[in-house]
This record gives structure tokens, sequence and C-alpha cells, in this order.
């Protein structure tokens, strides 16, 4: 385990959906920080993703703009590229999307890699 801290890479498609769910619910950076908080001290929390060739993680986090506990807040899709370096692929309102499923994270990890060769 080193001391760095992690690195958190936002792809363009995570940025994007923040952006967007900020509109509608005001305490999302607010809500989601503690999450980054946990994977810069190197704590990948959340449950691993398995379908995918990487090694890639979902968080909850609580929405409190939402009264309806942690079935209304967001999930946050992550992949440790590294054990000092995450980069976040997707957020999602639990309450807008049920579920996302391998395949799409596949997809957005590829699209990130192959936009960061260019």
């Amino acid at each position: 385990m080193s001391d760095l801290p992690v690195q958190l890479k936002f792809t363009p498609l995570f940025k994007r959906r923040l952006k967007a769910l900020a509109k509608k619910y005001r305490q999302i950076k607010t809500d989601i920080q503690p999450i980054f908080d946990e994977i810069i001290q190197g704590n990948f929390i959340g449950n691993q993703i398995t379908g995918t060739q990487y090694i890639v993680y979902k968080v909850r986090a609580k929405n409190t703009d939402a009264q309806s506990g942690k079935s209304g807040g967001y999930r946050l899709i992550y992949q440790v590229e590294s054990p000092n370096q995450v980069v976040l692929h997707l957020i999602y309102s639990k309450s807008e999307q049920a579920n996302v499923s391998a395949e799409e994270i596949q997809t957005a990890i590829a699209q990130y890699q192959a936009d960061s060769d260019e």
C-alpha cells in the first residue's frame, strides 16, 4: 500500500452525467464527496462488478435531495487502473436508472480508453 493519495480521473461521460444530475439534485456534489475522499485514501469501497475484464466497483451514495433512502440514491461506477489511479466512468440516480449492465460499463471504459489514446 503506498502512502501516495489515489489520483481520481473523471471521464467526459461521468462529467456530463454529473452535470445533468446536478441540475436536478443540488446536493449531489456534497453527497458524493465522501466517496471520493474514501477512494483518495486508497479504500476501494463498493461492490466489485464481475463481467468486465477490468477491476470495476459500483458504490452507492445517498441522495439527500430525494428522501427515499438508499434505493433512491446515486450509483458511481469506477475503475481501479492502478493502486494509485482510479477512473470514474458512470454516475446515475437509482430513481432514474434501475441498473447498469456489465456490457454498458465495458463500453464506457472502452470509449474512454479510445479517447485517451488519441
